[in-house]
């Protein structure tokens, strides 16, 4: 059995070694007539096309195919690339859309801040409110105005349409203002048409009451509500809100200003009254005093 596989190895081993060489010389003939730049051979090789490659078309077309395939999942990536590259657009189209937004608020807030039409006497400074307070017991927002802008306690503020508060508590940089709705805040107010004096009076809601009224018969829901200037504490004719009737049948104030978006505040600067240094010279003068004058006024003529 040994000596039959040696003789088999034997036969194989040369005729391995001649269709190899057939090979080899095989391509080697391809080689050199796809090679040889002559009118002949040129013709030969149209010929080879023409014969055989149309009928290997079914070979190729897996390999058609495969070239498909891997040009779609090409286009398929790009595709997702562009996807991906929307997407961050969108985001920052909506983060430019916000930020538009906001500016187009803030721009409204100072629009109507210069719709407001006040005392040509009164100047006033506005401030950016930065925060409130965040308390249920204490309504009132912080300025980022202060003792640097010549704010001083006591002066009112508006927002676009009505009055706010007023400045409590002043530092170098900032001030607070505390609301009309704080529990501390105490407003002397007329209301129009009818002329009745009172005081409004805030309760930690939005629609503080009205109290101290003389004639409350006289008062009609939607009345016009304004700072009287009593006391000296706020100018005068300053629009406040609206008279309304509330859930506890009492007469409350429906305020005007938009306590919901306070973005942007007037500090009105008060003109200080002019002190009274001699409290006698507003009284009148007794009857020998008044006669002496006329006398004197007399001899004078």
């Amino acid at each position: 059995m040994a000596q039959d596989k040696t003789n088999s190895e034997d036969y194989l081993r040369p005729i391995r070694r001649l269709l190899t060489g057939l090979v080899v010389f095989f391509l080697l003939g391809i080689f050199l007539i796809w090679r040889i730049d002559s009118p002949r051979v040129e013709r030969f090789r149209a010929d080879l096309v023409d014969r055989f490659v149309p009928s290997f078309s079914w070979a190729m077309a897996p390999v058609t195919t495969v070239a498909n395939v891997i040009d779609d999942f090409q286009s398929y990536g790009r595709i997702y690339e562009q996807n991906q590259e929307l997407r961050r657009e969108l985001q920052q189209m909506k983060a430019w859309k916000e930020a538009a937004l906001q500016l187009e608020q803030e721009n409204a807030k100072l629009l109507d801040l210069n719709k407001v039409r006040l005392d040509p006497a009164l100047t006033y400074v506005t401030g950016v409110v930065l925060a409130d307070s965040g308390s249920p017991f204490r309504q009132s927002v912080l300025l980022n105005v202060g003792a640097r802008d010549g704010i001083q306690d006591g002066w009112a503020t508006m927002d676009g349409i009505g009055l706010v508060g007023r400045v409590s508590g002043v530092g170098q940089n900032t001030a607070r203002v505390i609301l009309l709705t704080d529990t501390n805040s105490r407003i002397p107010v007329t209301i129009e048409p009818s002329g009745q004096r009172a005081i409004l009076s805030g309760d930690n809601t939005a629609n503080p009451p009205i109290e101290l009224l003389e004639s409350p018969e006289l008062i009609r829901p939607g009345d016009r509500v304004i700072s009287s200037g009593d006391g000296g504490v706020f100018p005068a004719d300053l629009l406040i809100g609206r008279v309304s009737l509330g859930s506890d049948k009492r007469l409350r104030v429906r305020l005007s200003a938009d306590y919901e978006r306070l973005k942007f505040l007037r500090v009105l600067r008060s003109q200080a009254s002019t002190p009274i240094t001699d409290p006698g010279s507003l009284l009148a003068p007794a009857n020998g005093e008044l006669a002496q004058t006329e006398t004197e006024t007399g001899d004078d003529g």
